[in-house]
C-alpha cells in the first residue's frame, strides 16, 4: 500500500497541495546521499512559470548591477589616474618615457592586472582630458564599458556628442560593434542630439551590452577574477570536446550526464562527466583538471566511484571505472597516489594523450586586454 504523505510534508501554494518530502533522484534512496534530478514540469503548479521568471529576472538584474558597479569603480579609478598624469605632465613636462616606466612599475606591483599598458594609460589621460567634471563621469560614462568609452573617444571629438552617445549606449544596450555602426551612420542626426537628464541605470537585459558586460576582460581583470574565468572557460571547452570525443569513439560509451550533482552529507559535489559503457556494463566517471596532477584529485575521484557504485550501480553491473584527465603528470607521483585504492582508476594527460584530437585554436572566449588593444590598433 502506498504510504500517504503526512500533513507536515505538504505545503499549499495557490490552493494546490505539493508534496515537498519526495525528491526525484538517480539510483536508490539512501540517507544523506542524493543524485538529485529536477521534477518534470507537468508535475509543477502553473504559477511556477511566472514565479521562476521573476527570480531569474531578479538574479540577472542584480548581476548586471554588480558588474556595472565594479565597472563604474574601475572607470572612476582610470579617470583619477588620468587626471594625475595630466597634472604631472603639466607641472613636470612628462613624456612617453614616464608613461612606459609607469606601466612597468604598475605591472610589477599588480602582476594579475593587464590594464596598465602604456596604450591604456594614455587612454586614461585622454579620458580625463575629455571629461573634466566628475559628476558627468559618475552619471554617464562610468556606466558603460571601457571599450565603449575608448570607441567614443576615438571616433567623436565633440564633448556633447560624446556624452549623448554614452547615454544612448546605456539606454539601448549597444555592444561595441553596434556603437561603431551608430556613430558612423550619424544616429544623433537621425534622432536629434538633445542631451537630457533622465536617469538610466541598467541596459536592456537582452541587449548586446548586457551580454558583453559578462565577458568584459577589463572588469574581471580589475576585480581579480579574469584568470579564474579564463580557466573555467578552458575547462568547459575541454569537457565539451572530451564528451564528444568519447561518444564518437563508438566503443559503447553512453552519455549519462555532465556536472552531475551529488549531495553527500551536507556538501554539494559535481561530477564532470558520467558515462555508462554498454560493452563493459559499468559506469565511467570522468574528472578533468586543467592543471598539473595533484594527489588529492585521486581521493575525490575515488569518493565519486564509491558513491556511484553504492547508489547508481545495478547488481549486475561491473565495478565503475574512474578516468582522471590532467594537463601533465609525474609517473612516480601518480603511482604512489593510486597505491592502496581498490577502485580501478586511470590517470591520463589530456595535453599529451588527448590534445592531439583537440583543435589548435581552442582558446577561451574571453578576450585578453592585449587582444583588444591589438584590435584597436588594427582599426586605426
Amino acid at each position: 500500500m502506498k504510504k500517504k504523505p503526512s500533513k507536515n510534508s505538504l505545503i499549499k501554494l495557490n490552493n494546490e497541495n505539493i508534496n515537498i518530502s519526495v525528491r526525484k533522484q538517480r539510483g536508490i534512496s539512501k540517507n544523506q546521499v542524493v543524485f538529485p534530478l529536477p521534477e518534470t514540469l507537468i508535475n509543477i503548479p502553473d504559477f511556477y512559470h511566472n514565479f521562476i521568471g521573476k527570480i531569474k529576472e531578479k538574479i540577472l538584474r542584480t548581476r548586471i548591477q554588480a558588474l556595472i558597479s565594479a565597472n563604474s569603480e574601475m572607470i572612476l579609478l582610470y579617470w583619477e589616474i588620468g587626471n594625475l598624469i595630466l597634472e604631472q605632465q603639466k607641472e613636470q613636462g612628462w613624456g612617453a618615457k614616464i608613461i612606459d616606466r609607469m606601466s612597468y612599475d604598475l605591472k610589477q606591483e599588480f602582476p594579475d592586472m593587464q590594464g596598465f599598458s602604456p596604450r591604456n594609460l594614455k587612454y586614461m589621460r585622454k579620458f580625463a582630458e575629455a571629461y573634466t567634471v566628475l559628476e558627468i563621469v559618475q552619471r554617464t560614462v562610468a556606466l558603460i564599458s571601457w571599450r565603449s568609452n575608448i570607441t567614443i573617444l576615438d571616433k567623436i571629438s565633440d564633448s556633447n556628442l560624446r556624452i549623448w552617445y554614452a547615454r544612448k549606449t546605456l539606454e539601448c544596450g549597444f555592444g561595441k560593434d553596434m556603437l561603431v555602426h551608430q556613430i558612423e551612420t550619424n544616429l544623433h542626426l537621425r534622432e536629434g542630439a538633445a542631451t537630457n537628464n533622465f536617469n538610466i541605470v541598467l541596459p536592456p537585459f537582452e541587449s548586446d551590452m548586457a551580454s558583453q558586460i559578462f565577458k568584459d576582460p577589463y572588469i574581471f581583470d580589475f576585480i581579480g577574477t579574469a584568470e579564474p574565468r579564463r580557466e573555467k572557460e578552458l575547462e568547459d571547452k575541454l569537457i565539451n570536446h572530451i564528451q564528444k570525443f568519447l561518444l564518437e569513439l563508438g566503443q559503447g560509451f553512453a552519455f549519462v550526464g555532465r556536472q552531475v550533482h551529488l549531495e553527500l552529507g551536507e556538501k554539494d559535489f559535481y561530477i564532470d562527466l558520467l558515462f555508462y559503457h554498454l560493452k563493459l556494463r559499468c559506469y565511467i566517471v570522468v574528472e578533468l583538471k586543467i592543471g598539473y596532477f595533484e594527489p588529492e584529485y585521486v581521493s575525490k575521484l575515488n569518493l565519486y566511484l564509491n558513491v556511484v557504485n553504492d547508489v547508481l550501480r545495478h547488481p549486475d553491473d561491473k565495478p565503475s571505472i574512474g578516468l582522471l584527465l590532467v594537463k601533465t603528470k609525474n609517473k612516480i607521483l601518480v603511482e604512489y597516489s593510486l597505491a592502496g585504492y581498490i577502485n580501478p582508476i586511470g590517470v591520463a594527460s589530456w595535453q599529451n594523450e588527448i590534445i592531439k584530437s583537440i583543435p589548435d585554436n581552442i582558446l577561451s572566449s574571453l578576450p585578453t586586454i592585449e587582444e583588444i588593444e591589438n584590435e584597436l590598433e588594427s582599426e586605426e
